[in-house]
């Protein structure tokens, strides 16, 4: 490995006091001048047509001045894709998200918004208008959804098939497959096959901080919104696009985030917020609540899949199939096309078909959570591996990584992988102390489970400026969710070796920094990392002229040695530091800058291996974990202590949704766990110490070999626990959570077919 002076070192995070101490600013913390307080009011049904909205009393009360329905977005003259973090939605979609016109389909579906001078009467104001509904039968479930009886979601929502339009209306927005080779051949060939089928529920990324936006217009119509968000552009350009202003009338400020794992990529409130300022002249805040953000934000997908798989007695996979279907909520955009390529990327084939349908059903709109669609079906496909290890009578290690992928062999879209690090994840696992350790007792049992994401690079952009002691303020347009000022700043003192402490990083708002994608998809430390060191690069080109300037020489005869100076290459004697030109920059043309935009692609995919050690209560079905080790391909530790914390983050989070976390609708689609005592996520006492093996495979299109590394880490998990439970007390759970109440099923199903 390369050794670097500033990467790979743990320096303490700058924002770090600033946020444990309550200074730092959060989006619920903001507070203007004349500010109004928001409330919108959520649709009671999961399905039915809005007939009438009366809004009259609402707005005779005192202190209330403005009200915002449907009928009051601009009409919509095209239909375009907007991308937000790694999903997408049309535009009319989005409009129709933001606020029903025709119909409410969901529970928590926003009807209407209203803004007064104080949070109590805004919420009377919204308990005053009066909504006529016409209740239309739910649709909660993902299979009943694709059956030509079911009540369709949208009239006008047609099946697209394999690219293709069908023309056919139905709840299925569309058909997707991957496929290479003859899956019946393989099967015929196979001495083992698998089949199974599995259900997931829909989970919710459990941020900390609920969705809160503030704005304000002035008096030439120029528009300012502060929010929680991912992507500072992402909001403003859902908000150009719902309410019909120009973006150049927009300003985004992104505010601290207190958390998002995908769930911030959409906004919910800002439009809101921008139409009741509008109407009111006044800046106004909407903040939801915890239940709110339940029943009206976007959670991730549950699933129902179907998988099989076959191998040859000497344990080489012939052939993988499967079909998955991913409830997209209540409009197109599940994460179905990823869980496709995640399904069995990490095993090689030649023999392979994968179905995937995106299906709307009458539940919140999904959106990404960590590698989103990739946990579920990892869950599936690792177990179908595992079954098929155990049926073969081979460790489940050395099975997987008989058939692991290696650079040049096929994903499940066919695309070729470029240098990764499986196998020597899986030989990291199979020679740890975790995996040789004993495991004894009643009802223990060990498991496995690898998982890949694909990772994202897109574009960033970053400028620096030089001050004249040679310290060095970088401007870039990525929210920082988990520390990536920090990181940041290291890859630009280690690209012009300066120490950490002379770089300080801002995050930039829309009219500050240049176009950035959102920060989302482990693509922030890759791409504006990378964006970072270009910039770096470009500033060094500049001093070099400088310094060619100030010994009248040509810039060719100037080269740079980071953390020594510039030196002449025409005479050894001349040694000019970063502080020394930075001191003269005035005299020699001003100020110094380094400017860089990248589009870094598709980013460096990157694999995880889990092992977890549990202990089943056979009378109660609760499953403690005694261990769990977390290994995973990482690239190149930026910052150690920052990627160990993802990896502990993404495992723990996984966990939770192996165990204990789904969303719970009654039959008329009434989310029943609208709160963190029902919707259960893993506490300190359900989850052990997470042990971390970071193993360092650099992608070799980055500068300093970043793979991201916030995603892979959630996918293995509940297959690994699943594993684990099977070889504690014989039972393979095909549904998530794997809740005691499973467990027990399970067990008295076992008993009863002894």
């Amino acid at each position: 490995m390369t050794q670097y002076r500033v990467v790979g070192t743990r320096p303490v995070r700058p924002d770090g006091s600033d946020k444990v101490t309550g200074r730092a600013v959060y989006g619920a913390d903001v507070y203007l001048p004349g500010m109004l307080h928001g409330k919108v009011l959520y649709s009671p049904y999961a399905h039915a047509r809005i007939k009438s909205i009366d809004v009259s009393a609402a707005l005779a009360m005192e202190g209330v001045l403005a009200v915002v329905t449907g009928a009051d977005l601009p009409p919509m003259t095209t239909d375009e894709i907007v991308q937000l973090g790694e999903s997408a939605i049309g535009t009319r979609y989005m409009r129709d998200m933001i606020l029903a016109r025709d119909k409410a389909l969901y529970q928590g579906h926003a009807i209407a918004a209203v803004a007064a001078t104080s949070i109590h009467l805004a919420e009377m104001a919204v308990s005053a208008i009066k909504v006529e509904y016409e209740v239309l039968p739910p649709v909660l479930d993902v299979e009943y959804a694709m059956r030509p009886e079911a009540p369709l979601l949208h009239e006008d929502l047609t099946t697209r098939s394999l690219g293709q339009a069908t023309g056919r209306h139905s709840n299925i927005a569309s058909h997707m497959r991957a496929e290479r080779g003859s899956v019946e051949a393989g099967f015929a060939e196979a001495h083992v096959v698998v089949e199974r089928e599995f259900r997931t529920t829909m989970v919710h990324q459990g941020y900390i901080e609920p969705h809160a936006a503030t704005a304000q217009v002035t008096a030439d119509g120029h528009y300012t919104v502060w929010t929680t968000t991912q992507g500072s552009f992402a909001v403003r350009n859902c908000v150009s696009q719902v309410c019909g202003i120009p973006l150049g009338k927009l300003r985004v400020i992104p505010t601290e985030i207190g958390g998002g794992f995908g769930g911030k990529t959409q906004t919910y409130l800002a439009p809101l917020a921008v139409l009741l300022t509008r109407k009111s002249g006044r800046p106004v805040k909407l903040v939801m609540t915890r239940a709110e953000t339940f029943r009206s934000t976007g959670p991730t997908s549950g699933a129902y899949i179907r998988l099989k798989a076959g191998a040859r007695r000497d344990g080489t996979i012939t052939a993988l199939a499967g079909s998955m279907a991913y409830e997209a909520g209540a409009f197109p955009g599940s994460p179905v096309g990823a869980a496709v390529n995640v399904c069995f990327t990490p095993y090689k084939t030649d023999n392979l078909r994968v179905d995937g349908y995106d299906v709307v059903v009458n539940k919140p709109r999904t959106q990404a959570y960590r590698a989103p669609g990739a946990t579920n079906i990892a869950f599936a496909a690792e177990s179908v591996i595992d079954e098929l290890a155990e049926k073969l009578g081979m460790d489940p290690l050395a099975f997987r990584l008989k058939n692991a992928v290696r650079e040049g062999d096929l994903n499940t879209w066919n695309a070729k992988l470029p240098v990764i690090g499986l196998v020597q994840l899986l030989r990291a696992a199979m020679e740890s102390e975790h995996y040789s350790a004993p495991l004894s007792g009643q009802n223990r049992g060990r498991g496995v489970a690898a998982g890949f994401w694909g990772n994202w690079g897109a574009v960033s952009s970053v400028h620096m400026v030089f001050n004249h002691d040679g310290s060095i303020n970088v401007v870039e347009g990525s929210v920082d969710i988990a520390g990536s000022r920090a990181s940041m700043a290291m890859l630009v003192a280690e690209e012009l070796g300066i120490p950490f402490d002379q770089v300080n990083v801002t995050i930039g708002d829309t009219e500050m920094v240049g176009f950035a994608n959102e920060t989302g998809g482990s693509r922030t430390t890759y791409a504006t990392g990378w964006a970072c060191v270009k910039a770096a690069q470009n500033a060094i080109d500049n001093l070099r002229g400088r310094a060619a300037l100030m010994w009248e020489c040509a810039t060719d005869q100037v080269e740079y040695i980071p953390g020594k100076g510039f030196i002449s290459t025409a005479d050894a004697e001349k040694l000019l530091t970063l502080r020394e030109i930075c001191a003269k920059m005035n005299a020699t043309g001003g100020p110094v800058y380094g400017v860089a935009t990248i589009n870094a692609g598709g980013g460096a995919p990157a694999f995880a291996v889990h092992i977890a050690d549990v202990e089943v209560d056979a009378e109660t079905g609760k499953v403690d974990i005694l261990r769990y080790t977390a290994l995973q391909d990482v690239g190149t530790a930026i910052h150690p202590a920052y990627v160990e914390g993802q990896i502990q983050g993404g495992a723990t989070q996984g966990i939770g949704w192996a165990l204990h976390e789904g969303y719970v609708y009654d039959e008329q689609g009434n989310l029943k766990n609208a709160n963190f005592l029902d919707y259960r996520i893993p506490t300190a006492l359900d989850v052990p110490m997470i042990d971390t093996v970071m193993v360092e495979v650099p992608a070799p299109n980055h500068p300093y070999g970043v793979r991201g590394v916030g995603e892979a880490c959630i996918v293995p998990p509940a297959g690994a626990l699943a594993n684990a439970i099977h070889r504690a007390v014989g039972v393979r759970l095909p549904n998530l959570p794997m809740t005691p109440e499973q467990v027990c099923m399970a067990l008295v199903a076992k008993a009863e077919a002894k």
